[in-house]
């Protein structure tokens, strides 16, 4: 019994110290990716205090002294501003239209069954695979004969197109996993198909909405190309657009380029920042759905 007791006793401790070996492997490897991550961001928001020649005499110097006039002549002009508030329309039309639009679509394909609705599924899912490069020639073409071409919404109406199939994916287990007693009930109250859905569902499905919301507001906040499609006049761009614009325009001066650079990463820092719980939290219902 006593040889049973101590051989249990050395298996658990093996186990343990396994775990905290994995444990410690597992923060180590984080440390690591997120220094990866932060050291060149945090080497062009450095720069942007410091001037081109201090640039070019090291590289990985710290400024000295600091020069906050180059931060300050971006935020005073209006160049930066006009592409912080096209990219602001863009993303919230993207937003928007993707939310709405995904979310009746997960609705029809989570609670109704007819004829080809997997396969309506799966297209959508292959939608994932599409990458926006694909797509240029036919949109552009497609933009200009609309007349969406030089259009801020036109352009939300594109982004929010290349954010359904994710929406859609993550939208349809939440939509599916609200009890079907509920719907007999509101049926039964005199409540319609879409009374259901906004009165009901909807609200149930606050964390997936907000997953998706986000997550098609970043993906058309960072969006370099389709704007390029889309947008010929500076005065439209948005603010990926406008950091390469500005790269050419200021190409000898080092420093502000990095400071425009550090300035419009801001933005979506401090949205995800702010929104990091909600997409977690969202993604883990729709893998558990």
């Amino acid at each position: 019994m006593m040889q049973a007791l101590e051989s249990r006793a050395v298996q658990d401790s093996g186990r343990s110290r396994r775990r905290r070996g994995t444990t410690v492997a597992a923060y180590v490897a984080a440390i690591v990716v997120a220094g990866l991550i932060v050291l060149p961001l945090l080497f062009v928001v450095v720069d942007g205090f410091r001037t081109t020649a201090q640039i070019n005499a090291d590289a990985v110097g710290w400024p000295h002294p600091w020069r906050w006039s180059t931060y300050g002549d971006i935020l005073g002009g209006s160049e930066f501003w006009r592409f912080l508030a096209n990219s602001a329309q863009v993303a919230v039309t993207a937003t928007a239209l993707a939310v709405m639009c995904g979310a009746l679509a997960a609705f029809a394909l989570a609670r109704y069954s007819f004829a080809g609705r997997e396969a309506l599924y799966g297209f959508y899912v292959l939608g994932l695979l599409l990458p926006p490069a694909v797509a240029a020639l036919p949109l552009r073409l497609w933009m200009k004969n609309l007349g969406l071409l030089e259009n801020v919404y036109g352009l939300g109406v594109a982004e929010a197109a290349f954010s359904l199939p994710v929406t859609i994916v993550i939208l349809r287990p939440f939509l599916a996993a609200v009890p079907a007693e509920l719907q007999d009930a509101a049926v039964i109250d005199g409540t319609s198909r879409l009374g259901f859905f906004w009165r009901i569902v909807l609200p149930l499905s606050g964390p997936a909405l907000a997953t998706v919301s986000v997550l098609a507001f970043v993906t058309s906040w960072n969006s370099y190309l389709l704007p390029l499609l889309v947008f010929d006049e500076p005065r439209h761009f948005t603010l990926p657009l406008g950091v390469a614009t500005y790269q050419s325009q200021y190409s000898q001066d080092t420093a502000k380029i990095m400071a425009f650079t550090a300035l419009s990463i801001v933005p979506a820092v401090v949205f995800l920042a702010v929104a990091e719980r909600r997409i977690v939290g969202g993604l883990t219902g729709a893998v558990k759905g």
